[in-house]
């Protein structure tokens, strides 16, 4: 499978730096949160993180500028609906996740393979919150990310 779009449930420290590194390695990349000043918050982080390589001479304000133009801010699920990759990076509560997996599971393609960020709760138990176990996987990104 091909990934060309991904989406990042959660705006925060984990999900922005996601959004990150995501958008750096050349896919289009939906930054979601519940409302848009958490997403604007995360975007700006993005920013700053990528401003502070191109003052160290570590990529170019070009590279930036590309970076942040495959960014997509989000404060709705459906935007899920073409993504190849969802990951959620949210709250440790498993309620929380349960429900934000049971609705992507309802509006990402079939092919879409879903995946959390969780440190502290069991895969298999996010996983059978869907009609796609076999499509849910655990990433755990090591903070800080980018």
């Amino acid at each position: 499978m091909e990934i060309k779009k991904v989406m990042v449930i959660g705006a925060g420290q984990m999900g922005n730096g996601i959004a990150q590194v995501s958008a750096q390695t050349g896919w289009d990349t939906v930054l979601y949160d519940i409302n848009m000043e958490l997403v604007d918050k995360g975007l700006a982080n993005i920013a700053k993180n990528l401003q502070r390589d191109v003052s160290k001479g570590k990529r170019t304000e070009e590279d930036m500028a590309a970076i942040m133009g495959r960014l997509k801010p989000s404060t709705t699920l459906d935007d899920a609906a073409d993504a190849d990759l969802i990951i959620e990076a949210i709250v440790e509560n498993f309620d929380i996740k349960k429900k934000v997996f049971e609705q992507l599971d309802a509006i990402a393609p079939a092919h879409a393979i879903l995946a959390t960020n969780t440190s502290s709760l069991p895969i298999t138990q996010i996983a059978a919150t869907t009609k796609r176990p076999a499509q849910v996987i655990g990433m755990h990104f090591m903070n800080p990310v980018p």
